[in-house]
């Protein structure tokens, strides 16, 4: 994909989401879920997404959703609160309204907010946790967000009772029985007026910030951040972690300085990204333009997208770390520093995510656990303590408790930001140079992944791949080592292809959450070898999709 012309720059006026007509369509516009297969619920590796202009994000989904989880939840006996979120995209407060409705209406008890205020993901998986831990009634949870996904677009997610994402029973029957009640015109969906949700007694404030904020030394060395002085900058990118940080930096003396205290729906203070649209994905260098041209004011300086399950990491040495890159250092820090936690413990990695991943591990000596695309698949060693460390290649990770216990069970931007000032306070050396030793130590990676426009036939052939597409027994000059059709970790379906050699590999998958399909390389010789598993990975894909 060409690089667009004005990526890096902040977008002209007219280009902006017109905020009006997009909340508009959310109320208006009505998905035809028989006839427009893109209109119907459907969850991808992170929850139902969509734009209301499109009809794939409008208030009848949103009717159709929480009216299931309601549902599913009686079936399942979760008696206790259920923990709503929501983040800065225009469509999350409109969306957060008609889900307190539906809620309100099946006699859950929700908690919000303190003071309407937003509540990133990390912070509702820690709530639902500490939660079902303390008390006799299980809780689980709702955050509204697209994540990282552009202005325009509006997104739900339900997490489980073990505080992560949904597993795919789970989502799959929520999903069935939502485009159930889009079929039949939504009869069966109750809902509250506005008059009925205040009087109902089910809405209770929940001070969030402080029960998490507070809760954040039992997995991160903070008096080790603020002995060392360590200087952070915060570009929060109008994410729901603004009002955080300050908190953080108060409770536990460090030197934070937030550079962007703006919300604002438009985004219009975002770079544009790669494609020429406002994309607020912490790993892009041309989102990221605003804070990296101030990483000379800082010894480390985050940045996070919407909902803060991802992680930005600028070192004032080297600019923007490429997101592989610091989760094998994260990996190796705390395989180091994190003393209570068992020898065999599992460390885990996304099939897409770099082979320096395993080469670090096997040199720990430590155990590796390779799962399909999505968090949801660390939910379960994660929760009972067996996954240490879970992370994707798209900038995404959490890890437990420096006991050894669950601290989330979905990403947690914070505390991979903090865990980059920890690493510089306990180690003398920032994440990019010790990055650079492993290299010197299991050679350099070559990565890239490119996204290509697909239709949803597309899609679904993609995700269909078998072993019985590759007929060859060479790749890129290489023989071909392994095809995996199946995670070597869990066993779980990939949804696609990786295809593996001694000294590269590559995957290709559909996207489960924008109309692309990926796909992902890794070369450990050159950016020539890089080249060539690029051509013949697009061969192969091609191919699949024309026959």
């Amino acid at each position: 994909m060409a690089i667009h012309p004005q990526a890096g720059q902040l977008a002209p006026h007219t280009s902006l989401v017109n905020l009006p007509e997009l909340m508009s369509a959310y109320f208006l516009k009505k998905p035809r879920v028989t006839t427009h297969p893109d209109e119907r619920v459907s969850f991808g590796t992170s929850g139902h997404r969509g734009s209301a202009l499109l009809s794939s994000f409008n208030e009848d989904h949103i009717l159709a959703i929480t009216q299931a989880i309601s549902e599913y939840r009686q079936i399942q006996h979760i008696s206790g609160p259920l923990y709503l979120g929501k983040d800065t995209h225009a469509l999350s407060e409109a969306a957060f309204q008609t889900a307190l409705s539906v809620f309100t209406a099946n006699g859950v008890r929700v908690r919000t907010q303190l003071n309407g205020g937003f509540t990133p993901t990390p912070v509702i998986s820690h709530a639902v946790i500490t939660h079902n831990n303390t008390q006799k009634d299980l809780s689980d949870g709702v955050v509204i967000t697209p994540s990282h996904n552009p202005p325009e677009d509006g997104g739900i997610k339900y997490n489980s009772i073990k505080g992560g994402p949904a597993d795919k029973d789970i989502t799959d029957w929520v999903a069935k029985r939502a485009n159930a009640l889009l079929e039949n015109h939504l009869t069966g969906v109750k809902r509250f007026s506005s008059e009925e949700m205040q009087h109902s007694g089910l809405i209770e404030t929940f001070d969030y910030v402080e029960h998490y904020v507070n809760d954040l030394e039992t997995v991160i060395d903070m008096a080790a951040i603020s002995k060392a002085k360590v200087r952070i900058g915060v570009d929060p990118m109008g994410g729901s972690g603004i009002h955080y940080w300050a908190p953080i930096a108060q409770k536990y003396g460090l030197d934070i300085t937030v550079v962007n205290l703006e919300v604002d729906p438009t985004f219009r203070f975002v770079p544009l990204d790669k494609d020429g649209r406002i994309r607020m994905d912490c790993s892009s260098p041309y989102s990221m333009q605003g804070l990296l041209k101030l990483k000379n004011d800082f010894d480390i300086a985050v940045g996070n997208d919407p909902d803060y399950d991802r992680h930005g990491i600028v070192c004032a040495s080297s600019g923007l770390m490429n997101p592989n890159a610091y989760l094998a250092v994260a990996i190796e820090y705390l395989a180091q520093h994190r003393m209570d936690w068992p020898q065999d413990i599992q460390f885990g990695k996304t099939l897409v995510s770099s082979g320096m991943i395993d080469r670090v591990v096997s040199g720990l000596g430590r155990q590796l656990c390779e799962v399909p695309v999505g968090f949801k698949w660390y939910v379960e060693g994660m929760f009972e303590g067996s996954m240490a460390f879970g992370g994707e290649e798209s900038a995404g990770a959490s890890f437990l408790r420096k006991d050894g216990t669950v601290w989330t069970t979905d990403k947690d931007g914070f505390i991979m930001a903090l865990l980059a000032a920890e690493i510089l306070a306990v180690t003398g050396k920032d994440p990019q140079a010790l990055y650079d030793e492993q290299v010197e130590r299991y050679g350099k990676p070559y990565y890239k992944r490119i996204d290509v426009a697909a239709t949803s036939a597309q899609k679904a052939l993609l995700g269909a791949l078998d072993t019985k597409n590759v007929t060859q027994t060479m790749l890129a000059g290489e023989a071909i080592t392994s095809v995996l059709t199946h995670a070597p970790g869990n066993g779980a379906a990939i949804g696609g292809l990786k295809v593996s050699t001694e000294n590269g590999w590559f995957a290709a998958r559909p996207s489960g959450t924008e109309n692309v399909y990926k796909i992902y390389l890794e070369s450990f010789v050159s950016e020539g070898h890089l080249a060539k598993l690029e051509t013949e990975a697009k061969a192969l894909v091609d191919n699949v999709l024309n026959n």
